[in-house]
């Protein structure tokens, strides 16, 4: 295996895995607690979620041809919910996302790797781009894990290894 070729894998593997994190944290979160923010400018779960499913959708249709910040792309209107959407919308969504990052993860090839894309104007390598969306997921990623966990308190069940406990 060539080292680009591990790359692919390993980009593969890790969104996988913070995929996998958030989907665990919203297993453990009530329909309820989908909607919940910890003060005025703090995001819910629900539009963490759809910000990042239309992150996905924007930066990985057409990726290696077409600026991944895509004109009908409405950024702003992912913090804003007219209605809660329903945890099948918001999970209908959270798939879309991912499975357009998916499918472009398994059409790029170690030669891809060192093309130029655009995200906003600005030149990236593939591998710069990969790099930097996985940054940004598992930000927020993050979000996700911290309010399901605090919304759950004492009845949370951790998704890595609990405290006090050694493997």
């Amino acid at each position: 295996m060539t080292p680009a070729q591990a790359y692919l894998e390993d980009v593969r593997d890790q969104f996988r895995k913070l995929k996998k994190l958030a989907e665990g944290a919203l297993a453990q979160a009530g329909d309820e607690d989908l909607h919940v923010t910890l003060d005025e400018e703090a995001n819910s779960i629900a539009i963490v979620m759809r910000h990042m499913a239309g992150n996905l959708r924007s930066r990985f249709t057409d990726f290696l041809t077409t600026d991944g910040e895509k004109p009908d792309r409405n950024r702003d209107g992912e913090f804003e919910l007219e209605q809660p959407p329903t945890r099948s919308q918001v999970m209908a969504d959270w798939e879309s996302g991912w499975a357009r990052l998916f499918a472009t993860l398994d059409s790029l090839t170690p030669d891809d790797l060192l093309r130029d894309v655009y995200i906003r104007g600005e030149r990236h390598s593939v591998i710069q781009a990969l790099d930097r969306q996985m940054t940004h997921h598992a930000y927020h990623v993050g979000q996700i894990v911290l309010l399901a966990k605090h919304l759950r308190s004492s009845e949370w069940k951790s998704l890595t290894i609990p405290r006090r406990r050694r493997t």
